[in-house]
């Protein structure tokens, strides 16, 4: 039996489905089973990763699980998971955990998650991937309305991950046992800049999709705008003032499934008909 904890999100939705196509069970911890879309056999269960007691039933009897980092009293969920018998936690975490910047928001709650779990004394397996591919339907409400996607840190090379492939790592990390132990850096195969990005979506949609590259006092004024401050200025250090490096491409999805890591072209052709909104 595999928990799996934000069960519906982007790498949890595609983690589960991975598992119970490999025949294993799954518990997916959501917050209301019944507007869950689950595959069939996967098992709903409620529970709330800032309060641990409601992860008991979940945990009964339980081999693995995926955890989100940067929730409340992880160390009493990781006392209880160990209680309960867990063999393996496998964190999602991010290349950010390895500048362990406690002043830093986002590099913080990465970094105090992975020291939870290490903390813990359960076998464990962090992984770090870069940006995700699907950051990219951040641009969905510029498409509807037309044709011109605003693109924020557009001097930036990527090396973004499938979240599909992030899954399919996770999933042999749950299901093996010689990952334990292991910090695993996950890209896609290539650094690309947004415009890039927004080059492959207009040949995809068969649109005529134009980047408008952002600068850096129009990307930090978008930020600010849009979330709160620490977070603005963590991604501002990050990308402006250049303490993260994104754009190294590793080979660990290959080495880990066995198959290459998903193009961004790939993902956005699986992703199409997210994208397809008439311009207003």
């Amino acid at each position: 039996m595999y928990v799996v904890t934000g069960a519906t999100g982007n790498i949890g939705a595609e983690l589960v489905r991975a598992l119970a196509e490999d025949g294993q069970q799954v518990r997916a911890v959501v917050r209301d089973p019944a507007r869950a879309s689950l595959p069939e056999g996967v098992e709903a269960v409620t529970g709330d990763l800032n309060r641990p007691e409601t992860l008991a039933d979940a945990l009964d009897g339980a081999h693995g699980m995926y955890l989100m980092p940067g929730y409340e009293n992880l160390d009493e969920l990781l006392a209880l998971a160990g209680k309960s018998g867990l063999a393996r936690v496998v964190l999602l975490s991010s290349g950010s955990a390895a500048l362990a910047d406690l002043g830093n928001a986002v590099s913080r709650y990465m970094t105090l998650s992975e020291q939870a779990v290490r903390e813990s004394g359960l076998p464990w397996t962090f992984l770090r991937p870069r940006s995700f591919m699907s950051n990219a339907l951040r641009w969905l409400p510029q498409l509807a309305a037309g044709d011109v996607v605003r693109a924020q840190f557009s001097w930036v090379r990527v090396a973004a991950v499938d979240p599909a492939d992030i899954a399919a790592v996770a999933a042999r990390a749950l299901t093996g046992g010689d990952l334990d132990g292991r910090i695993l850096d996950l890209t896609g195969p290539a650094a690309l800049l947004p415009a890039e990005q927004v080059a492959v979506l207009a040949e995809v949609l068969d649109r005529p999709l134009v980047c408008r590259d952002l600068d850096e006092e129009e990307t930090r004024a978008e930020l600010t705008a849009t979330m709160p401050r620490a977070y603005a200025e963590a991604f501002t250090s990050f990308f402006i003032d250049g303490t993260l490096d994104e754009s190294e491409v590793h080979p660990t999805v290959r080495e880990v499934t066995g198959r290459p890591p998903r193009t961004f072209r790939q993902w956005a052709e699986a992703h199409a008909d997210a994208f397809r909104t008439e311009p207003a």
